[in-house]
């Protein structure tokens, strides 16, 4: 089965895969707090047309040189045989590419020539490796005070296998066109992720290859397909990605180049809920199934709140570790926590 193309912006299905539908496309004045509350993905038409990293064109490799530093860049290299797929090894434990070090310049350098390999970098930190680029292009949307990582991705026909960044996301396409494939979270089973602790480049990815996907051996992917969004963008078109959606990424052209903003809302002292899930391993995953359902009444009571404030009855003086958190609370947290693991 192939996911064969007709045009630039049209899917023709295997048969029995529905059609993807159309991100949502906005315009004009688009407030970041409302987009974050919506809590879906938006396409912002031209969002950073006027970036002059876009502007460059096809002198777009002479312009990053200006901002380049000395630091080297990490970067994915795969043989023609892997079809642009940077993925595992057959037994889940290696992988389909090397990774290599060098300067930026010797990536561009590599990248304009349109050679058997596929070359893939991505999020090169802007302010370590090209100091002064975000300041040049300044992110559309947010505020400057909000703390964010800015990246660049540089590459040429590649794919980037389905995974989720805890970070709301602004996709900002710099060169070349690059087709997204979405799927809200509640999607995570039909994706048939892989190992969450052996990953590509950080964060665990779906198994499915979406050039040809098997539906013997990944049956479901059917049903996130019912549920899946696709953005097909162009220079200057700019993706934003709610936390924990899942996208699949190609470049349809032979040199791609996008800029992207990661933030999260909340307060600074938190981590990835991602330990959460890992701690729930040692604690509850393997615990008898009606032991399991009656943890699962207390987390939706005191953690996701579903009844409201589950400490309302309390004065706020008594509510201790559940209460407001503060530097003391904090500390005591990481102290219950660490003494057990310790062991």
């Amino acid at each position: 089965m192939t996911l064969a193309r007709l045009g630039a912006n049209l899917f023709a299905m295997p048969i029995n895969l529905p059609v993807p539908r159309n991100v949502e496309s906005v315009s004009g004045e688009v407030d970041i707090s409302t987009l974050s509350a919506q809590g879906r993905p938006v396409v912002l038409r031209g969002g950073v047309s006027d970036w002059p990293l876009v502007k460059a064109g096809g002198g777009l490799p002479a312009y990053l040189r200006q901002f380049e530093s000395t630091q080297p860049v990490s970067a994915f290299v795969g043989a023609p045989g892997m079809k642009g797929r940077f993925f595992y090894g057959e037994d889940l434990k290696g992988f389909n590419f090397e990774r290599i070090r060098l300067s930026l310049s010797d990536l561009l350098d590599r990248l304009a020539v349109k050679g058997p390999d596929y070359l893939y970098a991505g999020a090169i930190p802007a302010p370590s490796h090209l100091p002064g680029l975000a300041e040049a292009n300044p992110p559309p949307l947010l505020d400057p005070s909000v703390e964010r990582l800015t990246s660049l991705w540089l590459g040429n026909r590649t794919r980037t296998a389905a995974h989720w960044d805890l970070a709301q996301n602004l996709a900002c396409v710099v060169a070349g066109r690059r087709r997204f494939i979405l799927f809200p979270p509640d999607q995570v089973s039909n994706l048939y992720i892989g190992p969450l602790e052996n990953t590509l480049a950080g964060q665990p990815v779906s198994l499915v290859d979406f050039a040809e996907p098997d539906l013997e051996l990944h049956p479901r992917f059917e049903q996130a397909m019912a549920n899946a969004l696709v953005a097909d963008l162009e220079p200057g078109d700019v993706l934003y990605i709610p936390s924990l959606w899942f996208h699949h990424v190609e470049s349809l052209d032979d040199f791609g180049a996008l800029v992207n903003f990661w933030w999260r809302d909340g307060p600074e002292w938190m981590v990835t809920p991602l330990f959460t899930l890992y701690h729930a391993l040692l604690t509850i995953r393997d615990l008898p199934a009606a032991e399991r359902e009656s943890w699962r009444a207390f987390f939706d009571h005191y953690i996701f709140r579903t009844g409201g404030d589950p400490m309302a009855h309390l004065p706020v003086e008594a509510q201790g570790l559940m209460g407001p958190v503060t530097p003391q609370s904090l500390a005591r947290i990481k102290s219950l926590l660490m003494g057990p693991l310790s062991r």
